[in-house]
């Protein structure tokens, strides 16, 4: 097997050897805010809460939570926006990206955004809610018709 080096000082690429992908089950923190890029695509925002349970070194039960920023676009974002609400329980699958830009005070700021290429709903949408259970969100690429939803 032949391997391949970058030239020297040269950075290192993704490659075939790499993985970035991250699975979170949560509850979404608030309603999903849902804008359009200037190409016209519908891009949803939300974000989710995932916690854990554990003994401290002490014996003492304690709880934390992880909060993650979830970006989802197209068909995706119009379910994730229409079917969504603070406190749903979701399955978010995706990629992690990190988004740098300078703010109005001239600070730089960072964000680290889950993209999810799916999100699937795992609880049953509050009673005073009317339609059908909508539960799969699929794809940046996947266009996936509301009666095309197998659940």
């Amino acid at each position: 097997m032949v391997s391949q080096q970058p030239a020297k000082g040269a950075p290192r690429t993704g490659g075939g050897n790499s993985l970035n992908k991250v699975m979170i089950i949560g509850n979404l923190g608030g309603d999903p805010e849902m804008r359009f890029s200037p190409a016209c695509n519908p891009v949803t925002s939300f974000s989710v809460a995932a916690g854990r349970a554990f003994n401290s070194p002490e014996g003492e039960r304690r709880e934390e939570t992880e909060w993650f920023n979830v970006v989802t676009w197209n068909k995706t974002a119009e379910l994730c926006n229409q079917f969504l609400s603070k406190g749903r329980k979701v399955y978010v699958e995706g990629r992690l990206h990190t988004r740098t830009w300078d703010g109005q005070d001239g600070q730089k700021h960072t964000r680290v955004e889950v993209i999810a290429n799916q999100v699937l709903f795992l609880d049953r949408k509050p009673a005073a809610s009317s339609g059908a259970d909508e539960k799969f969100a699929e794809g940046e690429g996947g266009d996936i018709e509301l009666q095309d939803i197998p659940f």
